[in-house]
């Protein structure tokens, strides 16, 4: 039942061409001195499955791509991702089993279709699984699982081999640490992660409910607003006093009735009259003003035509004085000849004008007519407008004397009528806005009722759900012992082998399943150096060998180690013993297995039973870029400005 994983080949593209790594063997060893790549490609690697990488500058600047040919379970996929940033977004995904191109993959988990989830459900995991915290008041429903939670479990990186297992030392990923181990080994399902993260989400969603509600009730309090029985009686009494009102209206609208009597029908008739009459006459006055504005103008305009007419007789008898002595055309004198009398001198025609006539003209006179007509008529609408202002402002005195006469004799009859009405009205519209307020209260004590409604369903589906989950792990508490023995065993054994100085107990924690040497912590035993890389290596022994033995796990059978002599320094002796133990686990399980050990050299008596693929500066695992020489190596945990998607 063990999962399949094995990377079968590695190609990279580089700036000078293409460069590819094949894994046939069940334990392939890296070899070379520092600063060859060895770290350079397996981080590459773990950038191919999307996660993020530490990537040298020599990847920067000089690879375009890596493609990763792995099978995982019955799947075999070559992930193909580039290295430009806007184009590493997505992983390109061809199916090697039915030779066919897939859709490409987003590395962003919410980028559809998702490589996570590809790479999830190849394992046979759901790509939805939360990490849940397990203390009882956590209100997060956990962090997503996800493939690079899984290959923290198959990939101990450099920077990590002499201190950490797994990110144990990062708090955040602790309960996913122990999520995925759980997993592994089946000692979780998916059911169990669902209901520790749904109890978590009801924490939260009780924790929510409770501070409104306590909220609600402190705004009551402060607000001196009135306890919910004492509103239920106000708002019966408030609907009583409107009802009350509404019918008090009905009767006064039923007694109100119009005040008609013979006296005030006439004073009525009168005063309709007046009004109309009034209104008449200012029709009258408005339309004698537009008829005087009228004749008014038209008088200018006659005046006007007299004074033209005269001045042209006035220029003509100034003309009619003027002897010329030349022709006004040529400039020829005209005093040498004779002229007729009654004639013109220049043209030597009838002369028309006679000087010194003051005839009036006919156009003239019919002018002047007019204009006395148009005077006569203005001096007319003069006085029929000083009639019509007369009879206006009488008209006015009589509308006024008939409404006061009208409003003194109604007002004492129908004047207390209304003012009950009103008072009714005001009654009515109290009832009302009280009844309004009251439904606002009430409907506070119906928010706070309801939040505790809300409060207690919450805490019983939590309980019943708590209890589901406590039998849930209850029925794998036995197979919880037994793994856990197996591993104790298994990891003591490992330990024994390999011959870890000062180590004389070893076991698996039952709870954050990390090392415990000599009954303490591993971290408690050593800071660092080989004592911790060489109980990592016999911790991932041990979980493999126990994994594949027992046959009912879903730990993946495939371990990526970075340079596990790093920090051994001169204990070859242990160095011997790790690589014996881990040359031994491959050949006991052929086929089933695949270990890939990055590493200065392998030990001697090794060689002929590994693989070995050897790297040097001459022949750096990038070698069609030129190595720049030790003196020139950058390894890539020096700076920390490297470290990329």
């Amino acid at each position: 039942m063990t999962v399949h994983f094995r990377i079968n080949a590695i190609q990279l593209q580089t700036v000078e061409g293409p460069l590819e790594y094949a894994f046939p063997s069940d334990i392939t060893i890296l070899a070379g001195p520092t600063g060859v790549g060895k770290t350079t490609l397996l981080e590459l690697v773990k950038f191919g499955f999307g996660a993020r990488g530490r990537l040298a500058p020599v990847v920067r600047e000089s690879v375009e791509a890596i493609a990763i040919d792995v099978s995982i379970g019955a799947a075999q996929y070559q992930l193909s991702r580039s290295l430009d940033s806007e184009k590493r977004k997505v992983v390109r995904v061809t199916d090697l089993v039915n030779q066919t191109r897939m859709p490409d993959h987003y590395v962003d988990l919410d980028g559809q279709p998702s490589l996570n989830s590809l790479l999830m459900t190849s394992l046979g995991l759901s790509d939805n699984l939360r990490a849940a915290a397990r203390t009882g008041n956590s209100t997060r429903p956990g962090p997503r699982i996800t493939f690079s939670d899984i290959y923290s479990y198959l990939y101990v990186a450099q920077s990590e081999i002499n201190r950490d297992i797994a990110g144990s030392e990062d708090s955040y990923l602790d309960p996913k640490r122990k999520a995925v181990f759980e997993l592994f080994f089946a000692l979780t399902n998916t059911e169990i992660l669902r209901m520790r993260s749904q109890v978590n989400e009801l924490n939260g969603q009780i924790s929510e409910a409770e501070v409104e509600h306590r909220y609600v009730l402190k705004f009551l309090e402060d607000s001196n607003t009135t306890a919910r029985f004492g509103a239920e009686l106000q708002l019966e009494e408030a609907v009583s006093s409107q009802l009350a009102a509404e019918m008090r209206q009905a009767e006064l609208r039923s007694t109100i009735e119009p005040v008609s009597d013979r006296e005030t029908q006439t004073l009525r008739d009168l005063l309709e009259a007046a009004e109309r009459g009034s209104a008449v006459a200012r029709s009258a006055e408005l339309a004698s003003r537009r008829q005087r504005v009228e004749l008014t103008t038209e008088r200018e305009r006659v005046r006007g035509d007299i004074a033209r007419l005269e001045r042209m007789r006035d220029a003509g008898a100034r003309l009619a004085r003027i002897e010329f002595v030349v022709c006004p055309r040529c400039m020829q004198s005209l005093t040498g000849r004779s002229v007729p009398d009654g004639s013109c001198r220049v043209c030597l025609q009838v002369d028309p004008v006679l000087p010194g006539s003051q005839t009036d003209q006919y156009e003239t006179r019919q002018l002047r007519d007019q204009v006395d007509e148009i005077d006569g008529q203005l001096a007319a609408l003069t006085r029929h407008e000083e009639a019509l202002a007369a009879s206006v402002a009488d008209r006015q005195t009589l509308v006024a004397s008939l409404s006061e006469l009208l409003e003194t004799r109604t007002a004492a009859r129908i004047t207390p009528r209304l003012q009950a009405f009103d008072d009714a009205a005001n009654k009515l519209a109290t009832a009302r806005a009280r009844q309004e307020q009251l439904e606002i209260v009430l409907r506070q004590w119906d928010r706070a009722d309801d939040l505790g409604s809300i409060v207690d369903r919450l805490r019983t589906e939590r309980d019943h759900l708590r209890t589901d989950l406590k039998e849930s792990v209850e029925s794998l508490n036995r197979r919880h012992g037994e793994v856990l023995a197996d591993l104790d065993a298994e990891f003591l054994a490992t330990v024994h082998e390999l011959g870890i100085p000062s180590i004389r107990t070893a076991t698996i924690h039952p709870r954050t399943y990390l090392p415990m040497l000599n009954g303490e912590s591993f971290r408690e035993v050593s800071a660092g150096g080989g004592i911790i890389t060489a109980t990592q290596v016999a911790y991932w022994i041990a979980l493999i060998t126990v994994a594949i033995r027992r046959g009912d796990t879903y730990y993946p059978a495939f371990l990526l180690i970075d340079s596990p002599r790093l920090a051994l320094n001169t204990a070859e002796a242990l160095a011997v013993a790790l690589y014996r133990r881990m040359v031994n686990l491959a050949q006991s399980l052929p086929g089933r297995l695949q270990l890939i050990v990055a590493d200065n050299e392998l030990p001697k008596d090794d060689r002929r039973a590994a693989r070995e693929i050897k790297f040097d500066y001459n022949n750096p695992t990038v070698s069609t870029i030129q190595h720049p020489g030790p003196a020139g190596v950058r390894t890539i945990h020096a700076d920390e400005t490297l470290v990329a998607d």
